[in-house]
């Protein structure tokens, strides 16, 4: 499986191998991890990118990429799908970035890449969820043309939906001053 590659990121499709360093913590001699990778949200996302393979298989494409700076191939965080896509074609997401790489935008920029995937791979909605106190995930998310659909005493729920042409399905999930609100503060794994 090819890398994803957008301006300034490299969305690394994580294997099973990968997966495991993340979980002991050791990079092999060709990794390149910025200090603070991987964190605790990493580790999360690699161990149930593990339980899937072993439970149903390797399930990339809709696994669990690694984050990593072109500049310098430094991987500061990760992007991935909770799972491969349901009988309508949903599937939902997370994200997280090391404290040294928030507020550069990175977390937008991966997920726009990792939602324009998913519309290629014939994904209907994508879905996420975050902490109401997690400002930054919730302008990451609106940034990138999800909406709030639903929320509880914990979580604010968020989904961007595509038509049967690959546009938005509701018109208002996607604010055209989006952009220009989101600060591009990158957000815990949420």
């Amino acid at each position: 499986m090819d890398d994803l590659v957008t301006a300034r990121l490299v969305l690394h499709p994580m294997d099973a191998e990968e997966a495991e360093r993340v979980l002991t913590g050791h990079p092999d001699d060709t990794a390149r991890w910025a200090p603070g990778y991987p964190a605790a949200g990493d580790a999360s996302a690699a161990r149930r990118f593990l339980r899937t393979c072993a439970e149903t298989g390797d399930p990339r494409p809709f696994g669990t990429y690694e984050i990593r700076r072109r500049e310098d191939g430094h991987t500061i965080g990760g992007v991935d799908f909770h799972g491969t896509p349901d009988a309508d074609g949903k599937v939902t997401i997370g994200y997280g970035l090391i404290p040294s790489a928030h507020g550069k935008g990175y977390a937008s920029e991966a997920l726009r890449a990792l939602l324009a995937f998913a519309r290629v791979q014939g994904i209907t909605s994508v879905e996420g969820d975050t902490g109401h106190d997690n400002l930054a995930s919730q302008h990451v998310m609106s940034a990138v043309g999800m909406r709030v659909i639903a929320e509880d005493e914990r979580l604010k729920y968020y989904k961007i939906a595509w038509d049967d042409t690959g546009e938005i399905a509701d018109p208002h999930s996607r604010p055209r001053d989006a952009a220009r609100r989101c600060p591009g503060g990158a957000p815990g794994w949420t």
